[in-house]
């Protein structure tokens, strides 16, 4: 075992985590496992971690950030709604494609079981949502009119790519995969 700094220490066992817990569950991953996957024994990984619901519970920020950054930032850097939109499921989709265990522990029914990792996971949903809200430009539509349908803008992606992403048989590019997603998304809204 090589010492580390903490910050890159605890950063390896964040890491580490993120991909025991994507493949086990929250439940039946264990903090030997993940101290053994990180090479290091069980009281260094709790002089970072008061427990495994705290370690998990930071895997789950960990990846809200990570989300932000892909999502968010990519909605900022372009003009139109249409761009906007386009940009922010390009942005998730580079989420996915770099933080595949990521993706899988926030839709996965272990971390909805939980009311409390539920909350947390919903709550990425729910900013998502605030943000294509902003987005959808009808006029007519109210405030609740336009969070409801961006809900349902949500709810279409993340199905979609749970397809992609788990589909052994799909032969869709991400690029097309984008495509898809927006044109539906937008020319549904447009309708």
């Amino acid at each position: 075992m090589s010492r580390l700094p903490r910050d890159e220490r605890r950063e390896q066992l964040l890491t580490v985590a993120r991909r025991t817990f994507a493949a086990n569950g929250f439940h039946a991953t264990s903090m030997n496992e993940i101290a053994e996957e990180a090479g290091v024994t069980k009281p260094v990984l709790y002089q970072h971690f008061d427990s495994k619901r705290d370690l998990f519970s930071e895997v789950l920020s960990d990846i809200g950030q990570r989300l932000d950054t892909a999502v968010f930032n990519q909605t900022t850097r372009t003009g139109s709604p249409f761009e906007q939109v386009t940009a922010g499921f390009s942005g998730y989709l580079d989420f996915i494609e770099s933080d595949r265990d990521g993706f899988s522990i926030i839709v996965s029914g272990s971390t909805r079981e939980d009311p409390e990792f539920a909350a947390r996971a919903l709550s990425f949903e729910a900013k998502m949502a605030a943000t294509v809200s902003t987005l959808i430009a009808i006029s007519g539509l109210d405030d609740d009119d336009r969070l409801a349908l961006a809900y349902g803008v949500v709810g279409l992606v993340e199905g979609m790519v749970r397809f992609w992403v788990t589909s052994q048989d799909t032969t869709l590019s991400r690029d097309e995969l984008l495509t898809h997603m927006t044109n539906l998304a937008w020319l549904g809204l447009r309708s």
